[in-house]
């Protein structure tokens, strides 16, 4: 909830956990360090407060004019005063304050003082409204003239959730004999991929078998036995260890990828029996906000961590053309500075700690979701 990670975290003994964030498996005691103010919500309640009180720069100008507008208009009213008094028709001293309280009224820059903190205020509550909090009002003026957007991947331009995309069967395995095999493996494991499979095979209405002798090899895959037989589920690398050859999968695996979906091959007593497709969805909000973006002439372009071609299939279907795959945290930010080096005003968006240096960078750095205590601190506003 708090990174935006599609992948859970495990948490041991001593390991902070946040309000509202849900527990996978498992029982565990927690101590409250953080409470009223101190929590998540009141921090949120906290940004639009400071936000509202914070002064952009054109308000700072305002106040500057204002103040000598005040000066120079109270001097013109006591010109007023003394020119009616003495040159001005009988009864000159009434006609006097009179017209010095006009000047007064009809000169007073109070609209010129109250505008622009009544805009701010407004702007601030409008956006909170569509779920956008701005740290301070000075990135509301900035985001004005940002020409560039740098764009994390996950959790910001996709659901940040994995969901069941296709199964295949090799021949003489038909694709739901492979999700039923895979579904029932799967059934003891918590991992996210794990539970798309089990989630679409329930959904399918296939009948799930008992697993036993389940092992998950972290980074590869699981591997187990359904009914007696030894099932795998997994990496290529996993499937070398089952004496599985998956050389007839490779063109598919190679297309699922190019759609941006991770591909497990499945193996059945060591032989391939077929392969699962789980993805990341695209955000059904994501095409049209790059499309808007593009439309306003802002300069879209995605940095993720994720390999390229994954991220080239995703800016395919965004029609993002400048892709940055493989990218480091520390690398994030040095392209943030390239680009303003460059003469571009840039925002950042993203959602984890491994966005942060980036959103600091960044003329104006955007959040994704409540973010990591690191993201929002570095973060100007958050969505």
């Amino acid at each position: 909830m708090l990174t935006g990670e599609p992948m859970p975290i495990e948490k041991r003994p001593g390991d902070k956990v946040v309000g509202a964030t849900m527990n996978g498996t498992g029982a565990f005691i927690m101590r409250a360090e953080k409470v009223g103010s101190g929590t998540v919500l009141a921090q949120i309640v906290q940004l639009v407060a400071q936000a509202q009180r914070s002064r952009a720069p054109m308000q700072r100008l305002a106040d500057k004019v204002s103040f000598w507008f005040v000066l120079v208009v109270l001097g013109i009213a006591v010109g007023t005063f003394f020119v009616w008094g003495f040159f001005g028709p009988e009864p000159s001293w009434t006609f006097a304050v009179v017209n010095a309280v006009a000047v007064l009224i009809i000169a007073c820059p109070c609209a010129l003082g109250l505008a622009t903190p009544m805009s701010i205020m407004v702007a601030s509550g409008r956006a909170a409204q569509a779920g956008v909090l701005f740290r301070d009002a000075e990135a509301i003026e900035r985001l004005r003239t940002i020409d560039t957007l740098i764009v994390d991947k996950t959790g910001t331009l996709t659901q940040g959730k994995p969901v069941f995309r296709e199964a295949i069967g090799v021949e003489g395995h038909t694709p739901d004999e492979v999700l039923r095999l895979a579904a029932s493996l799967d059934q003891g494991s918590e991992h996210p991929l794990a539970d798309a499979i089990v989630t679409e095979a329930r959904r399918r209405e296939l009948q799930l078998w008992t697993a036993t002798d389940f092992d998950s090899v972290t980074g590869l895959g699981v591997r187990g036995r359904v009914e007696g037989r030894a099932v795998a589920i997994g990496s290529k690398k996993l499937m070398t260890e089952a004496g599985a050859d998956v050389s007839g999968l490779a063109d598919a695996a190679e297309r699922l990828r190019n759609e941006v979906a991770t591909a497990m091959f499945v193996a059945l007593d060591g032989h391939a029996i077929g392969m699962i497709a789980v993805a990341d969805p695209i955000k059904d909000t994501s095409r049209l906000a790059i499309q808007s973006l593009q439309a306003m002439g802002v300069r879209v372009v995605m940095a993720t961590g994720d390999g390229l071609s994954t991220a080239q299939a995703v800016a395919r279907e965004l029609a993002i053309h400048e892709v940055h795959g493989d990218v480091r945290p520390q690398d994030k930010a040095r392209l943030v500075s390239e680009l303003q080096a460059a003469g571009r005003r840039v925002a950042m968006a993203g959602d984890g700690i491994n966005d942060a240096p980036a959103l600091a960078a960044a003329d104006v750095g955007i959040a994704m979701g409540t973010g990591t205590d690191v993201a929002m601190s570095s973060a100007k506003s958050h969505s």
